[in-house]
């Protein structure tokens, strides 16, 4: 039933968006000759005359359509006549291009609003952590470093936390033995190695049963995570370098060892790496009894994890009056436009890739989850969302998009005169083709992940 739901939110979301293109243009007096919902790919599954529109609905329900005489080559509205979207004054048609966008727009800043004052609270994006359990074997570190259940975590190395998932990002990228080092911490460790062993020399392979000290193993250095990743705004990247498996089996064999005897095959640089990579402290900041505690440090095992539960509670905030909700309405808003147009950014820099983009299956199986396990409101938030993103990748300036026209427009405007129409058709078509193509390769990237249960 969710999904059912959801499918109808974001049908509504299509129908809004190519009504704002209808209701715009017959207001300004312009006639509309097709009202499509889906893309006229395929089969049209229903169509009929209503007064002097025909509304289709097509198979491929990925989209939909408003359609005026000037596209019709049988048209017997003269050529000159205002009644055609082509004779228009520029500004007139860019109110109704631009008019699905404002469409989608303004039904997020509706379905929030409704959310404000019927639910009387909105998410505000920023968590409460809290220890919930302590699960490790003894022995773990995470028991002799004071953390209590019940503890709410406030920062991890030395950083605020407020999202959910951050304990486990710190965790998991500061696993023991990883078989990766940081370069500048390589170095600390060789010049160590050469004060040391002034005699061994250290751009080549040491001689075999030479007697090599080594210096007192240190933890490698606190991790700290930019600000952007923590918000979800960006993909966490190591930049440390991997071990070989000499290094990695060298590490091993010196665990605990001051000097180590040289087998012939082996460099100080080898050592160096092999002494490198160890243990990588977790050290938290937590909240108990109204008392802001430092612990001693944590350190995640080789799966990466430290052995608690944890709890994330979601700060509210209250829209029960009519100030409340209006600012945190647009308060909400704007933080999620500006996570959306970053996402973009992230995406057309290549820093998000490719496989991890998803679409209208997996927002519609995420959406029917949020609903079933967060209830309608968190369902009617999200679509919201949609809307606003759907507003933003329908402005981009990619030819067959929205955007798309309203550049052309521009560039009318600038040079005083349309440009080519039969120019215009030629990319708006190669565009379309691409469009069509990604919209399978997203369709695919959804389907592999539910699949392959990724989502």
């Amino acid at each position: 039933m969710s999904i059912i739901i959801m499918i109808l939110l974001l049908s509504f979301l299509v129908l809004i968006h190519e009504a704002g293109h209808f209701c715009a243009a017959r207001m300004l007096g312009i006639k509309v000759s097709k009202f499509g919902f889906g893309l006229p790919i395929g089969p049209t599954l229903w169509s009929k005359q209503i007064g002097d529109v025909e509304v289709l609905v097509h198979a491929f329900l990925l989209g939909g359509y408003v359609s005026f005489p000037d596209d019709e080559k049988d048209c017997d509205i003269p050529v000159d006549s205002k009644e055609r979207f082509i004779n228009r004054p520029v500004w007139q048609r860019m109110i109704v291009i631009s008019a699905g966008v404002i469409a989608n727009v303004l039904t997020a800043v509706v379905f929030v609003l409704i959310t404000a004052f019927v639910w009387g609270k909105l998410p505000s994006g920023q968590y409460e952590v809290y220890i919930n359990k302590i699960a490790a074997a003894k022995g773990e570190s995470v028991w002799s470093s004071g953390l209590q259940k019940g503890d709410r975590v406030l920062k991890i190395n030395g950083t605020d936390i407020n999202s959910s998932y951050a304990l486990t990002l710190y965790s998991k990228n500061s696993k023991l033995n990883d078989g990766k080092a940081d370069q500048d911490f390589v170095q600390k460790n060789l010049d160590s190695l050469k004060k040391l062993n002034p005699k061994v020399v250290d751009n080549g392979v040491i001689k075999e049963k030479t007697l090599v000290m080594l210096p007192t193993k240190q933890d490698e250095a606190a991790l700290h995570i930019d600000e952007e990743i923590l918000k979800g705004y960006a993909l966490y990247k190591d930049t440390q370098v991997g071990l070989s498996e000499h290094q990695i089996k060298l590490r091993d064999e010196l665990l605990n060892k001051k000097s180590y005897t040289a087998d012939g095959k082996t460099t100080l640089n080898d050592i160096a790496y092999a002494l490198s990579d160890g243990k990588r402290p977790v050290n938290l900041t937590v909240l108990r009894n109204g008392k802001t505690i430092d612990l001693k440090p944590i350190y995640p095992n080789k799966d990466g994890l430290i052995g608690v539960m944890i709890e994330a509670k979601e700060v509210l905030m209250p829209t029960k009056t009519i100030p409340q909700a209006i600012k945190g309405t647009f308060r909400y808003l704007w933080e999620q436009t500006y996570m959306l147009v970053y996402g973009l950014w992230q995406l057309f820099t290549g820093k998000i890739p490719m496989k991890d983009l998803h679409g209208i299956v997996v927002i519609t199986k995420v959406g029917g989850d949020v609903i079933q396990n967060s209830g309608f409101f968190s369902g009617l938030l999200l679509t919201a969302m949609i809307s606003l993103d759907l507003a933003l990748v329908n402005f981009l300036p990619i030819p067959a998009l929205d955007g798309g026209h309203f550049m052309f427009l521009v560039i009318e405007k600038l040079r005083g005169k349309p440009v080519d129409e039969e120019t215009i058709n030629k990319v708006s078509s190669v565009f379309f083709m691409l469009l069509i193509l990604f919209m399978i390769f997203v369709v695919f990237n959804d389907i592999y992940a539910l699949v392959k249960h990724k989502i």
